[in-house]
């Protein structure tokens, strides 16, 4: 997450570290002074059930485009509030559901042979720059895809990937041998940013975080965050920087795009949370393959909170984290040998 911000960005930060789910008292907006990060929409998991007016389960069975192998449903099985956690479940089960989620063309069912949960908050909440951060603990195993990721509210610059996506945080087959990895074991995790023109002219830049350390995301509580002001996009994980992207980096085919720099990065977008079983990217990762002992998995989520800059509401610029990065983004034809 960002240095240097409010105190209340600190206490953020202890949190972030300790052990357990935490409640979190939702940050006043009425603040005087220079810019700073204000909370404006936070969802801490607290009673029984899912909160419908902030998310709502998607219930689809197509396989996110990436050959994934889960239904999504909105079942308690799948979807559940419990203890202060939000707890999206995989499990093996064979289900037959729509094909398609709400707000996508098409009709029809499929069958899968796993389900699992998956929300949104999309036609409920959205928002153009921001902070965008949540305190999970992930999944390991290989097959375990897990995700907290933003897609644009309409298509104004077109369809996939024309009007971008953005993944604050993914992580696939943690704690499995790792060549590249420190230590031989995947405990990275990664953001990503998707963009340019229609398949296959499409493209991607990401970043892995360094995976040194001895604990892994499965085995400990951390903070995954996104910081989005006009032309930059910045990722951390426990208020440490591991990727930093500015509108040079990205762009978009569509004519609408045309004299507008940020674009298509400077449209509202939604908020996901999901757990994929499966998929292109975690079955061609690591060893390869997929490993159904790593199912029944959970993806536990303790809160998720949206910041935006008070003082700068119009570009966000004003509140962005100035932490250094001397790395460097990483495109498809790289990813390969990762």
């Amino acid at each position: 997450m960002r240095n240097g911000i409010t105190t209340c960005l600190a206490a953020l930060a202890l949190a972030a570290c300790a052990e357990g789910p935490q409640t979190h008292v939702q940050v006043s907006s009425s603040v005087s002074g220079p810019p700073a990060w204000s909370t404006v929409w936070f969802d801490d998991f607290e009673g029984t059930e899912l909160d419908r007016s902030k998310w709502a389960p998607e219930q689809s069975c197509w396989g996110g485009g990436n050959n994934e192998r889960q239904c999504y449903t909105g079942r308690n099985d799948n979807v559940r509030v419990e203890d202060g956690v939000l707890r999206l479940i995989a499990k093996k089960e064979q289900f037959e559901g729509p094909l398609y989620p709400q707000g996508r063309s098409g009709n029809g069912r499929a069958v899968q042979p796993y389900t699992s949960g998956k929300v949104r908050t999309r036609g409920l909440a959205d928002w153009t720059y921001g902070r965008f951060s949540a305190r999970m603990k992930l999944p390991p195993g290989q097959g375990a895809w897990s995700a907290f990721w933003m897609m644009p509210s309409d298509d104004t610059y077109g369809t996939w990937p024309r009007s971008g996506e953005i993944d604050i945080m993914e992580a696939v087959n943690l704690d499995t041998p790792c060549e590249t990895c420190p230590g031989g074991v995947e405990t990275r995790t990664s953001g990503a940013l998707h963009f340019g023109d229609y398949a296959p002219d499409n493209t991607y830049l990401h970043a892995h975080t360094s995976g040194e350390g001895d604990t892994s995301p499965a085995a400990e509580w951390r903070t995954y965050t996104l910081e989005w002001g006009e032309g930059t996009l910045q990722w951390f994980v426990d208020e440490q920087l591991f990727m930093r992207l500015t509108g040079e980096d990205w762009h978009t085919a569509s004519p609408k795009g045309k004299g507008r720099p940020a674009a298509p990065f400077d449209q509202s977008f939604y908020l996901m949370l999901n757990l994929a079983v499966g998929g292109n990217l975690p079955e061609q990762s690591n060893g390869g393959g997929f490993d159904p002992n790593a199912f029944p998995a959970e993806l536990l989520v303790d809160w998720v909170r949206v910041e935006t800059c008070l003082g700068d509401e119009t570009t966000g610029r004003a509140c962005l984290s100035r932490q250094p990065w001397p790395g460097k983004p990483k495109g498809p034809w790289e990813a390969k040998s990762e």
